[in-house]
C-alpha cells in the first residue's frame, strides 16, 4: 500500500504547471523552482522531483513514465500465469504419454 501523499494533487498539479512554465522563460528560469516553492509551501526539491517526472511523462526527458510500473506488473503478471500454465501442459503431456507407452490388457 502506498504512503500517503503530503500535497493535494490539484496543488501538484498546479505547482509542476507554474514550475514548468516559469523554467521556459528564460527571464524567470533562474532560480524558479525555489522561488515557487517558497510561494507554495513546497520543498523546492520535491517540486524540482514533480518536474522532472512531468518531463519525462510528456516525452521532453529521457526515463521512466509514470505508467511504465503498472505496465511491468501487468507484464509479471502475465509471464507468471504463463509460466504455471505451461508447467501443467508439460505435466499433462507427460502423463498421456505415459499412459500411450502402457501396453494394453
Amino acid at each position: 500500500m502506498a504512503a500517503p501523499r503530503k500535497y493535494p494533487d490539484e496543488l501538484r498539479e498546479r505547482a509542476t504547471r507554474m514550475a514548468v512554465d516559469a523554467r521556459r522563460d528564460p527571464a524567470t528560469r533562474s532560480g524558479a523552482l525555489k522561488r515557487i516553492g517558497e510561494q507554495l509551501g513546497i520543498n523546492p526539491e520535491t517540486l524540482r522531483n514533480w518536474v522532472v517526472q512531468a518531463e519525462i511523462d510528456e516525452g521532453t526527458r529521457p526515463g521512466n513514465t509514470t505508467d511504465d510500473p503498472t505496465r511491468l506488473a501487468e507484464v509479471e503478471r502475465e509471464v507468471r500465469e504463463l509460466r504455471r500454465a505451461n508447467a501443467i501442459l508439460k505435466s499433462a503431456s507427460a502423463f498421456f504419454a505415459a499412459e500411450l507407452d502402457r501396453p494394453s490388457r
